[in-house]
């Protein structure tokens, strides 16, 4: 259910208290309605609601007062706090419409008591855990300097907010709530993602064919489905002490051949795409201050010595330089799939722009591959040829290895756009997530070799900041189902090289040919087959919850709340008012911040980095999410640059997750995320004054 930004918080709590009460009445009100478990189990869930509800807008009251202070500008309402009051107001919202409905068809012969309790248990559950992140959001308020997302300089308050992460009940926002903060077209996605996710984990490690892995799995979905309660503990469970290399597997579905495959139909074809692979030569590209003078740029060496890096050549159009005998002595492909020999192929002039992209997947996961998708409408939209970069993934190839393969390839770039198609008037520089964090350290790394900046940067939402620095959007991870605060962990922790293995990644694609065939034949039946099932079942098997017993979400919860107490170590840090006590997780998570100085490098968190490492920055454009863990990332950043004089704007979409690029063919919400970044990099392109891609060389 959407709020808009703008609702009064007062009518929600008023109505919220009227709604409480009108059930109160009904079902405290008829001897036969108290005599039944699920009229009980109601009166219990409803009186937790009002009591919740009561504390809890005197809170939002407080927020709404101050958040417009942590805002980039007046034209862009966005960061974490005012996230946070959202989200609670949505769910909110939500109860308020099931106890709408339970107040008017209660008597009915058709209601559903067992489903509808336990709908209101599960939303009850979430206010909770809400409750909790507004008061933790609040002793952030209180101990950050005024204006800031961030505690910098406080890694003992940053420490004891993940240690208390660690400990909360999280399973209730992957039940019967997933997605509920979320633009509705996207919730079936979300249950197949955690579905997939939980059946999969379930075969994980077992010594079985790729096929029987899938049989296995896909008949194991269908109880996730069924039964919500048992979907979001396994979550929980997986996520608790997340495996690395699991969550690389299943997030590589999108490497498969057959999702490859869905992907290039549903998307635009294009005339080139094209895998290469550049040899390890070094370059000599002419210095930005005086082009009769050049510098040589050494190729990437951080680890194992020089390698290969890989890139992939994109373009709506055939292009000039393209079909050329020198670009094809890079193919990765024998033979390359170009498509030349077509006699209605008319071969287009070299593009005066061109695009460098770099890829997310929290520096462990993906490649180009899965990001061909919105790559292509790209290239048809803004008629540019496209070079995704390939870049060598953590924890195998830690820092700086990406950054040095990116900026190898976006120098590479710079000396071959004749054979790529372009002239390379306008150079943009376009990635999200740990993409966005390499276009911005790329640039910064041009800027210190001395040689072209490019001339302008989007980024969708960057990971600017590579700590577990508390913020109020990071408080988020507790109820994210894409970027869990153990996943941020581990991705970081990979990057920085605390997981560090020594090998070199395989030849060809080093993605999935290091994950096998198997996991991606599993994960590409596993999610049709869960596609299926959740089509299946949803709306039409809830009733089939009679098979097991009426209470049983309701036996769960009270068993998690009855271990709400049972960490007595956490309460030394984190205290609750009035005796108030969040749940408290069955499977205790050990995540374990790394204190590696690495992640404090410049190069790593650009937010970290002083001014002369950012003056002379090109413009830079970010696309960001209200309901991203990583908002405050943007939000700070953005700020930084503007207060230094850089020039930056900031877009913040509402109602998506992290990741909306990769979900821009899924909802129209996400295609018009997609759109609006095309926009900011139509502006890089079409910028009159290029004198920000010529900077002066900083001061060291």
């Amino acid at each position: 259910m959407r709020v808009a930004a703008e609702m009064d918080y007062r009518v929600v709590f008023s109505t919220l208290e009227q709604v409480c009460k009108d059930n109160l009445s009904l079902l405290c009100g008829s001897s036969d309605a108290q005599s039944t478990p699920v009229a009980e189990r109601l009166v219990t869930c409803i009186k937790r609601i009002q009591e919740h509800g009561r504390a809890l807008e005197p809170v939002v009251s407080s927020f709404t007062a101050v958040y417009h202070h942590y805002d980039f500008d007046d034209q862009t309402p966005a960061n974490g706090y005012r996230t946070l009051v959202k989200i609670l107001l949505s769910c909110l919202l939500h109860i308020i419409h099931k106890g709408q409905y339970i107040a008017s068809s209660y008597s009915s012969a058709f209601f559903r008591g067992d489903h509808n309790a336990s709908e209101m248990e599960a939303y009850c559950s979430a206010l909770c855990q809400l409750r909790a992140l507004l008061h933790l959001a609040q002793q952030l308020i209180n101990n950050n300097e005024y204006g800031q997302l961030y505690s910098l300089q406080d890694g003992d308050l940053s420490r004891s907010f993940v240690r208390e992460y660690s400990s909360m009940h999280k399973a209730c926002f992957y039940g019967r709530c997933l997605g509920f903060q979320f633009s509705p077209s996207l919730r079936p996605f979300l249950q197949t993602i955690i579905i997939s996710m939980v059946s999969y984990g379930e075969s994980y490690g077992k010594q079985k064919s790729g096929l029987g892995l899938a049989a296995l799995s896909l008949l194991t979905s269908g109880k996730y489905v069924i039964d919500p309660e048992h979907r979001g503990a396994e979550f929980e469970r997986i996520t608790q002490n997340l495996d690395l290399h699991f969550w690389k597997s299943f997030w590589n579905i999108t490497e498969s051949g057959l999702m490859r495959g869905f992907s290039r139909i549903a998307s635009n074809q294009v005339q080139m795409n094209f895998t290469l692979t550049v040899p390890p030569d070094p370059l000599k590209l002419p210095l930005a201050s005086d082009p009769s003078l050049s510098v040589t740029v050494s190729p990437p060496i951080a680890h194992w010595g020089p390698g290969p890096v890989h890139m992939r050549l994109i373009s709506y159009e055939l292009r000039e330089g393209q079909d050329s005998e020198e670009l094809l002595s890079f193919s990765r492909n024998d033979p390359p799939s170009v498509s030349t020999h077509l006699p209605w192929v008319q071969k287009q002039p070299r593009s005066s722009r061109l695009l460098i992209h770099f890829h997310g997947g929290g520096f462990v996961a993906q490649t180009s591959k899965s990001h061909e998708n919105y790559l292509r409408t790209w290239s048809k939209e803004l008629g540019v040829p496209i070079l995704s970069v390939d870049y060598s993934l953590s924890p195998e190839a830690p820092f700086p290895r990406a950054l040095e393969e990116c900026f190898y390839a976006y120098c590479w770039a710079l000396n071959n756009c004749h054979l790529l198609g372009s002239t390379a008037e306008k150079v943009c520089l376009a990635g999200d997530s740990a993409g966005g964090n390499l276009c911005i350290t790329v640039s910064m790394k041009a800027m210190t070799t001395g040689i072209r900046v490019p001339d302008g940067i989007m980024g969708a939402y960057p990971a600017t900041l590579l700590t577990t620095d508390a913020s109020p959007s990071r408080l988020l991870t507790l109820i994210d189902p894409l970027l869990p605060l153990s996943v941020l962990v581990k991705c970081i922790n990979a990057y920085a090289g605390m997981e560090y293995q020594t090998m070199q990644p395989a030849e060809g694609n080093n993605s999935l040919s290091a994950m096998g065939r198997d996991t991606a034949v599993l994960l590409s039946d596993l999610t049709q087959g869960a596609s299926n099932w959740i089509q299946s079942f949803l709306g039409s098997t809830q009733t089939s919850r009679s098979t097991h017993s009426p209470s049983s979400s309701h036996r769960r919860l009270e068993k998690i709340k009855t271990t709400s107490h049972s960490a007595p170590n956490l309460r030394d840090h984190i205290f609750y008012p009035g005796g108030f006590q969040p749940m408290r997780s069955e499977c205790q998570a050990h995540v374990h911040p790394t204190s590696c100085p690495v992640i404090r490098n410049p190069f790593v968190s650009p937010l970290l980095a002083p001014s002369n490492m950012l003056k002379g920055l090109p413009p830079v454009h970010i696309v960001a999410s209200a309901l991203d863990a990583l908002l405050d990332d943007s939000v700070m950043f953005a700020k930084k640059l503007r207060n230094m004089g850089q020039p930056v704007t900031l877009t913040v979409m509402e109602d998506l997750p992290h990741g909306f690029l990769s979900l821009s063919q899924l909802s129209k919400e996400t295609e018009v995320a997609s759109e609006i970044c095309m926009a900011r990099i139509r502006d890089v392109f079409q910028q009159e004054n290029p004198a920000a891609s010529l900077p002066e060389r900083p001061n060291d």
